[in-house]
């Protein structure tokens, strides 16, 4: 196991090779408005892969969050370079439970705090 990457703030099912490459792809993905991978903001609930597909189940850090499909659509297309070709990519918001700032790395925090 040895290079794993530390816990994953999100919940992981699927085939354990594309976990670290699924996880990588996804802290590429930045929300613009406070400058942070999602992954840290604490967006990304669950991923689950199966035999044709890649489920995230993410959320926003609003409702009315401006950014929205810019970072679903960010989301899709750093997944697309790491998972088989023959797999679809489906991201799901939803918002329950709600995004709070407790979600975010202890990182995250310290960077928002200034």
């Amino acid at each position: 196991m040895g290079s794993m990457m530390t816990d994953l703030s999100f919940d992981y099912q699927g085939d354990p090779s594309l976990r670290e490459p699924i996880a990588q792809a996804l802290y590429r993905v930045v929300d613009p408005e406070v400058a942070l991978s999602i992954v840290d903001v604490g967006l990304i609930y669950a991923v689950t892969v199966s035999a044709d597909k890649v489920h995230v189940l993410m959320t926003m850090t609003s409702a009315a969050c401006p950014v929205t499909d810019m970072i679903l659509d960010d989301v899709e297309s750093q997944l697309d370079q790491v998972v088989p070709r023959h797999m679809r990519i489906e991201t799901e918001l939803c918002w329950e439970p709600a995004w709070s700032p407790d979600r975010m790395s202890p990182s995250a925090r310290r960077m928002m705090q200034g």
